[in-house]
């Protein structure tokens, strides 16, 4: 079972989500933007290679034992947290997989368990029931295909039931050490946001990292990024004044730490 990491080694204890009487416009000198255009900035060009080993370095000491936040035992119980983890956090997948795989540890068991059976436990999850039909399907495919075994080979991972790109990268990188950059929404928010890897595409965008990391930093660099733009660098509005790796981040619109007024006081 992965042990979850949630907040930063540097972050400051400092509460994630501001009264609005508290919020903090930003300062003079920067261009008056509203939180919708804030999340869509990108830098205004890309880091030098100093600058990525910089920012990397920092987020390496800000998550010292980054990992994946699913829970999982085997590659295959791995495989299919991440296929229900499409459109979903990763907290609601933890909160169902304890008793499906339980119920079907296996590629064998959860065949046998069927679409019925995977709906029922799997329920509060969005899209709950195409994944049942893919969960099954890929179990199916599994043990025709691969003797049950996850095959360790993004072609072999890509042609199973409800595995794209992102989720076959994800195991390469967990469950098979490959040195992949899985590309969800997090990573390509802040490789946009901060100068990393820009693109407009989620395959620009992990190209352009698979391309500029170094490669001894490039597995480990993925689960960095997610619990950063996770928990720091927000898609609404980045914390940063609670970043590690402000300084190489090419942001060009900053928060500053929200001021906190006092409670008036009364007679």
């Amino acid at each position: 079972m992965a042990r979850q990491t949630r907040t930063p080694a540097t972050a400051d204890a400092h509460p994630s989500k501001p009264s609005a009487t508290g919020r903090k416009t930003a300062k003079a000198a920067k261009p008056a933007t509203s939180t919708a255009a804030d999340s869509k900035v990108t830098a205004p060009r890309d880091m030098t290679r100093p600058e990525i080993v910089q920012f990397l370095t920092d987020l390496e000491r800000a998550w010292p034992d980054a990992e994946t936040e699913l829970h999982y035992s085997t590659p295959f119980t791995l495989l299919i947290a991440v296929v229900l983890s499409a459109q979903a956090t990763d907290a609601s997948v933890n909160r169902v997989t304890p008793a499906l795989f339980a119920a079907a540890p296996n590629p064998a068991a959860m065949v046998a368990l069927g679409e019925d059976g995977v709906g029922e436990l799997i329920r509060t999850i969005g899209l709950w029931r195409n994944k049942a039909k893919n969960v099954v399907e890929l179990s199916r495919q599994l043990l025709e295909r691969h003797k049950g075994e996850v095959p360790g080979t993004r072609e072999e991972l890509e042609a199973l039931a409800g595995v794209g790109r992102k989720t076959a990268n994800v195991v390469l990188n967990v469950a098979f050490h490959q040195p992949t950059v899985p590309v969800d929404t997090h990573v390509f928010r802040l490789a946009n946001r901060t100068g990393l890897g820009r693109g407009k595409t989620v395959e620009a965008v992990e190209a352009a990292l698979e391309r500029r990391i170094p490669k001894e930093m490039i597995r480990d660099s993925h689960h960095w990024m997610i619990l950063q733009g996770r928990y720091v660098c927000k898609a609404r509005k980045p914390e940063c004044w609670r970043c590690a790796a402000s300084v190489p981040c090419l942001y060009p619109v900053k928060t500053d730490r929200p001021v906190i007024k006092p409670p008036r006081q009364t007679l």
